[in-house]
């Protein structure tokens, strides 16, 4: 328990000093959990500052608690396929923007990916220079095919991510 208020009382004194998005150049890495119908996994998304508020990035995702779906008494497993995603993202960091402290930072964007074209809205909060924690909503906007298998949803609905987010 000493050890968890010290490290407590170390964040929060590297507090002022964090800063959750610089503008260009800036890079971020971000390792989380996500968590949709029908399962959850993991996330890895990296963005890329390529203006004062602007970043693009990319995106993987894996579900690896995906539950199988039964039609007709006939059970289907998800394969590889069903649940892996890859996305390329745009961000709009509005941190300074709309007036929060340094350490903290809000982005909406958009996102293309190998399932569906969508938008996220994220949150950043930096304890120190190089570590921070994330929050991200993720929803389709257009899905690339009507009828794409009895797992087309997995990747095709509002996903929720919380997670660790890194300054490189």
């Amino acid at each position: 328990m000493k050890k968890i208020m010290f490290l407590v009382f170390l964040g929060i004194g590297f507090l002022g000093n964090a800063q959750a998005y610089k503008g260009k150049s800036d890079v971020k890495l971000q390792i989380g959990a996500t968590v949709q119908n029908g399962g959850s996994g993991i996330v890895l998304t990296n963005d890329y500052g390529i203006g004062e508020n602007m970043s693009f990035g990319f995106s993987a995702s894996y579900m690896l608690n995906a539950d199988n779906i039964t039609i007709n008494n006939v059970n289907y497993k998800p394969e590889f396929t069903d649940r892996a995603d890859a996305k390329i993202r745009f961000n709009a960091n509005l941190g300074s923007v709309v007036g929060l402290e340094d350490n903290m930072d809000v982005y909406p964007g958009l996102n293309l990916g190998t399932r569906n074209f969508g938008a996220h809205l994220g949150f950043r909060y930096f304890f120190t220079e190089g570590f921070g924690v994330y929050t991200e909503a993720g929803f389709p906007i257009a899905e690339y095919d009507s009828t794409p298998g009895v797992f087309g949803k997995y990747n095709n609905q509002f996903v929720f991510q919380i997670g660790a987010s890194f300054n490189l």
